[in-house]
């Protein structure tokens, strides 16, 4: 019998006219002890498959599907709704798209009375960022090249005349406000990065800003991530991932993308891509060029920093140009700049369930989200899936321009 072969076993058309269900390849004769599986509800009108060692099997009791928990995200979905059979689809559990929708949410943080209290940074009437009251106090009181415009019904910061008017002048008048705050201990994670701050991407650069600094100014900030790639021995897709160092100023020992960084002044979104895979995880540049896929980009605004609680806290409005790499199976990436303590794959059913709350071992914050844009890209994730559109809606919650 060929693999995919379907079977209508005739005792199972009373359960209704409209419903046929697949029939099953079993993998052994002698079906698995009942408290090796689990019982979920599914929609009527399918039937569910599950691979045991690559090999489909199904399994029904009443109305409801019983499968083998520890493979239950690598499940597949056939609708043979009258008869006829859709593509294979990745099926997880409903609590899922809650567990998306959770990591979503919790890089876009910005409790209603801080984004009412919000003040607009401002350099010749263009809105470039957005502070907190207590940031602009800080700023224009550390330095003149700061200043509070109270003309209009609300104010606004922007900088000073003496700031300077060209891109070069007001770099280095940031430059120094930022290095003295730096000093006395009020930013940390110092990286000597250059940060374009402009009105969108692409947008000819006001002034140049330190990466560590950008968020003080709530400015946009742009980076790229990218999906690692690879197919197994059973041709499923696997995930490279990776472990932050314990030394890195964010998320130390966390999970992260195999390749993330920031978009610097200066270079090109591929140009970085292609520094950035053989800095992070030594994937020389031809095998990045031959794999590289662009594939669009998410947006989040998240209020964070040390002292939010005091409501200084800080605005991290950032846009993520989403890439995919195809990696060759007998590729190994290895840590070269020190930031990264170790590479392993991850499969569907691993990244699923690094998404529920109570997950011990979680990923960096922001590249749940791209992760999940590649679920839903991939089709991993089926359009029918409860909560699938506001899902999709909220992967741009934030300013995407």
């Amino acid at each position: 019998m060929k693999r995919n072969a379907m079977v209508r076993p005739a005792s199972l058309f009373f359960q209704s006219p409209l419903v046929t269900i697949v029939a099953m390849i079993l993998l052994a004769a002698r079906l698995r002890p009942a408290s090796c599986f689990k019982t979920i509800p599914i929609q009527r009108g399918s039937a569910l498959v599950t691979r045991l060692n690559g090999v489909p099997k199904l399994h029904i009791q009443d109305s409801r599907y019983v499968v083998p928990a520890r493979t239950l995200a690598s499940t597949r979905l056939h609708n043979t709704a009258n008869g006829n059979y859709g593509r294979d689809e990745l099926w997880y559990p409903p609590s899922l798209m809650d567990h998306m929708l959770y990591r979503i949410e919790k890089v876009n943080d910005v409790p209603y009375n801080i984004k009412q209290s919000l003040i607009n940074f401002t350099i010749n009437g263009r809105i470039l960022g957005k502070v907190t009251p207590k940031v602009a106090e800080k700023l224009t009181s550390t330095s003149p090249f700061f200043e509070l415009s109270t003309g209009t019904n609300q104010p606004t910061l922007t900088l000073s005349n003496g700031a300077g008017s060209t891109v070069e002048q007001r770099t280095r008048s940031v430059a120094s406000v930022m290095e003295t705050l730096r000093d006395s201990g009020y930013i940390s994670g110092w990286r000597d990065e250059l940060y374009p701050v402009a009105e969108s991407f692409g947008s000819p650069p006001v002034f140049l800003v330190e990466r560590a600094a950008a968020s003080l100014l709530g400015v946009l900030e742009y980076g790229v991530h990218i999906n690692g790639l690879v197919k197994d021995s059973e041709n499923e897709t696997r995930m490279w991932m990776a472990r932050r160092s314990k030394t890195k100023s964010k998320f130390p020992g966390y999970l992260d993308h195999i390749v993330a960084g920031g978009q610097p002044a200066g270079l090109s979104l591929m140009e970085n891509v292609v520094k950035e895979c053989m800095e992070e995880a030594g994937i020389p540049s031809d095998v990045t060029k031959q794999g590289i896929r662009p594939a669009g980009a998410i947006s989040y605004e998240d209020y964070c920093g040390p002292l939010k609680d005091q409501g200084e806290g800080v605005m991290s409005r950032v846009v993520l140009f989403c890439f995919d790499l195809e990696l060759p199976t007998d590729f190994v990436p290895t840590a070269n700049d020190g930031e990264v303590e170790s590479f392993f794959t991850w499969g569907l059913e691993d990244i699923g369930r690094s998404m529920d709350p109570e997950y011990d071992d979680p990923i960096k914050p922001n590249c749940y989200i791209v992760i999940i844009d590649y679920l839903l890209r991939s089709g991993a994730i089926s359009p029918d899936s409860p909560k699938y559109l506001e899902i999709l809606r909220k992967l741009r919650s934030g300013t995407c321009s």
